[in-house]
């Protein structure tokens, strides 16, 4: 594979931020092709610039400015991307919402970003009408549709209906150190964290999942993650980069996913915890190895990840990110044993330390911290949270919460979550936010919400509830109740009854007890029961 043909003129520093990238890339290749969807709909650099500067005008317009929140509620497509980079190119920041969100999640994001201006596709409008305190005062940008009458809103607008005169010569440029987006994490440790992240953070992100040296102009990213979500941002910054191309999806979908590759010439793509799992679970087919795909990063690796390799012919890495930290720790090519998340990459420091920060031995359980050499390629901290960053930054090092064995030979081995998160289907969720939206229940005195490990890698969610006296609620009907209150990804599959909790003596649940407890055989399974995995 080649490496990149670079403009003259145009470097590609890995420090460069994206929008200066696509600008400069749109000026010397305005007709080169950049963004793909699967629906076959393509978007160059001239495009991609001309629709971004469209998106400046209409937010400059609307009274954002440098430092201004932007909050993002649209699904995966160039609209999004486009968006982005109008809102960079007055230095704002973008918010970018999960658009599972609904209920009091979605208006706590909404009300937590401070954002004045809220960008929201039609499809997702009723959803606004849970959060409408959030709404108070301010403008609603609909995109995709005409704009519909949103109760508490200041401002109801078409971006197409809004006019404008953009001056691209009025704007600085971004700079690395500039607030790319606030990326809110799961809330593992308590309510949602706005991750603020910088350009030179999400540069570094991107560039830490693939060697430079790898990819050429005629590669080409599938990318069938939501751009809410670095797994969805990193192939737009890593394709600009190279000049490459991205080929968008809005969701995985299995049953598309080797069609996709062979029909859009993809080369590289990511697999996240359980889609691995799902892709070999097909059954195997005589087109296995009928297909462009040569690099894979997945992220964590399966139970047998030479199996993958040898039966789809891809080379296959893995990395050890969070939103908060790029990706300290890689691997290569030729991964040590197919368990080991790889070892520091250059730039970083990695320890694993007890619970008063001091190094652990080689092969002894601990928490892993890290930290950066160069400034700005992690986190700058939670927004509004200023406490909350000084507890992760203790001590100056990230403290990520995470159970990690570093070995005698600097490998890192992930062993097991140090908070109460569950992660399913790539998702980060948090028990104390699906515990929030079950308490909410008439009948329900309290919950505990725990990881079940799932047959397809990963976590399942199960609750445990405790019942107001007298009642004689069901599982069938806890769930029916919950599915218009949360995010799919966040419905509990496993529902189980019990008199009371386990506690210590200061009240707060054992749910180690409940781990060890597990499904019972009284425990209520949605699949079981719907059928619906």
């Amino acid at each position: 594979m080649s490496n990149s043909t670079i403009p003259e003129g145009l470097s590609v520093e890995s420090d460069i931020v994206l929008p200066t990238l696509i600008r400069r890339r749109a000026k010397e290749s305005p007709d080169r092709v950049f963004l793909e969807h699967v629906d076959g709909s393509r978007m160059t650099y001239g495009e991609l610039q001309e629709k971004a500067d469209l998106w400046s005008g209409v937010l400059a317009a609307l009274g954002v400015t440098p430092g201004s929140t932007v909050v993002s509620l649209v699904p995966t497509s160039f609209e999004t991307i486009a968006l982005w980079m109008g809102v960079a190119r007055l230095r704002a920041i973008e918010v970018p919402v999960n658009t599972a969100y609904v209920g009091r999640m979605l208006e706590y994001v909404l009300a937590d970003s401070k954002a004045d201006v809220f960008v929201v596709d039609v499809r997702f409008a009723e959803r606004l009408a849970d959060a409408s305190q959030a709404l108070q005062g301010r403008t609603v940008i609909f995109v995709g549709g005409p704009a519909p009458s949103i109760e508490g809103a200041a401002r109801v607008v078409e971006a197409r209906n809004v006019v404008t005169s953009f001056n691209d010569a009025d704007w600085p440029e971004p700079e690395p150190h500039d607030i790319a987006t606030i990326m809110y994490t799961s809330g593992t440790t308590g309510a949602s964290k706005g991750v603020l992240v910088t350009w030179a953070h999400s540069m570094a992100s991107a560039i830490g999942c693939f060697p430079e040296a790898d990819f050429g102009e005629d590669d080409v990213w599938y990318g069938p993650f939501p751009l809410f979500h670095v797994s969805g941002k990193a192939p737009i910054h890593s394709m600009a980069h190279a000049n490459g191309r991205v080929v968008l999806r809005e969701v995985f979908n299995t049953g598309q996913y080797w069609e996709d590759i062979r029909r859009h010439g993809c080369t590289a793509t990511l697999l996240m915890g359980s889609t691995a799992v799902f892709l070999e679970s097909q059954p195997p087919s005589e087109d296995d190895l009928d297909h462009p795909l040569e690099k894979v990063l997945m992220s964590p690796l399966p139970d047998d990840v030479n199996r993958f390799k040898e039966r789809f012919g891809v080379r296959v890495r893995s990395v050890f990110n969070m939103t908060e930290i790029s990706c300290p720790i890689q691997t290569s090519w030729d991964l040590v044993d197919g368990r080991s998340c790889g070892r520091v990459a250059p730039g970083y420091q990695c320890r694993v330390v007890d619970e008063h920060d001091e190094l652990v031995p080689p092969g002894v359980l601990g928490e892993l911290v890290v930290r950066a050499d160069k400034p700005w390629v992690q986190m700058a901290g939670y927004w509004n949270m200023p406490e909350k960053t000084v507890e992760a930054w203790r001590n100056l090092w990230f403290h990520t919460g995470d159970g990690f064995i570093c070995d005698e030979g600097g490998n890192f081995y992930f062993v097991d979550r140090r908070k109460d998160a569950i992660r399913r289907r790539g998702e980060n969720i948090s028990s104390m936010e699906v515990e929030a939206d079950i308490n909410t229940h008439p009948d329900v005195m309290e919950s505990a919400v725990i990881a079940i490990p799932s047959e397809w890698s990963e976590d399942e969610v199960m609750a445990v509830i405790v019942r107001r006296l007298g009642s004689d609620l069901e599982a069938s009907g806890l769930y029916d109740y919950l599915v218009p209150r949360m995010a799919r990804f966040m419905l509990p599959r496993y529902i189980a009854f019990a008199d009371e909790l386990p506690k210590t003596p200061t009240e707060k649940v054992r749910k180690a007890v409940l781990r060890d407890q597990g499904v019972r055989s009284d425990t209520w399974d949605r699949d079981a029961v719907l059928g619906d995995r």
